[in-house]
């Protein structure tokens, strides 16, 4: 698991293989990577959007941005956590994932980014 702390709000990242979901022959590799993330601070802050970088192994690259997550653009008092679960697919069983939250401080009006540590995709059996 990676964690990373920005701005006071603590975002842990781990990911999975899906393989009864993957078609490695074809080229497809699917993984879902689970989203826990902490209000260390002292306001209430809300999640407005995201941006996420996926790399493949053979340096294929995807951005994805959008209004927040799975959804949702949840607010979190001090003390609170969100979690939740997504997934991606590569066209390599090999790849990493990072990006920003963008949130909104909804004590000063102010925007912030909060970074989403690098973590690996990793199919297990292509490192064997």
């Amino acid at each position: 698991m990676e964690k990373l702390i920005t701005e006071n709000i603590e975002v842990a990242v781990e990911s999975i293989f899906k393989e009864k979901h993957s078609m490695p022959r074809e080229g497809v590799f699917v993984f879902a990577y689970k989203i826990t993330i902490r209000n260390l601070g002292e306001h209430r802050v809300q999640l407005l959007s995201r941006s996420w970088y996926i790399i493949d192994s053979v340096g294929e690259q995807l951005e994805v941005e959008g209004e927040g997550v799975v959804g949702q653009q949840p607010v979190l008092n001090p003390g609170d956590v969100y979690r939740y679960e997504s997934g991606t697919d590569l066209k390599t069983g090999i790849g990493t994932m990072e990006g920003h939250y963008t949130f909104l401080n909804l004590d000063t009006g102010e925007e912030f980014d909060v970074f989403i540590p690098k973590f690996d995709l990793l199919a297990k059996f292509v490192l064997n």
